[in-house]
């Protein structure tokens, strides 16, 4: 997280011996760990929160798309019922669709307009 090498360390050293003496240096010092430990351990309860709460999301997107994929089967399942009662009820026509146009007729192109070739010719001299 920081980039703190042995020498910064020796120095906040020396400046804290300074300023809070050698009576009170030590209590500061416990004082400050407790505080990190606290820090710390806040730091690691909201980070495992938001973790659970991501698995959560996911676990709920997983399940939605089960469902949404559940109910696409269904209609799938349904569609293919219908279609199999309508060939049932009446089998003469139950493929009449695919007998009345086996081939797609092809798309009809629009011609060009010839150049009307009556006009006289520009490279002729008048």
């Amino acid at each position: 997280m920081f980039d703190v090498g042995f020498p910064e360390l020796i120095l906040v050293s020396v400046i804290a011996l300074l300023v809070l003496g050698p009576e009170r240096l030590p209590e500061a010092l416990r004082t400050m760990g407790l505080w990190l430990g606290r820090l710390r351990r806040s730091f690691n309860t909201v980070k495992a929160e938001i973790e659970r709460e991501i698995g959560m999301d996911e676990i709920r997107r997983q399940l939605h798309n089960e469902a949404v994929l559940a109910d696409i089967k269904r209609i799938e399942d349904e569609v293919r019922a219908t279609g199999e009662d309508a060939k049932r009820i009446d089998p003469q026509h139950g493929d009449a669709a695919a007998r009345a146009n086996p081939d797609p007729p092809e798309p009809h192109q629009p011609s060009r307009p010839e150049p009307d070739t009556s006009a006289a010719d520009p490279s002729e001299p008048r």
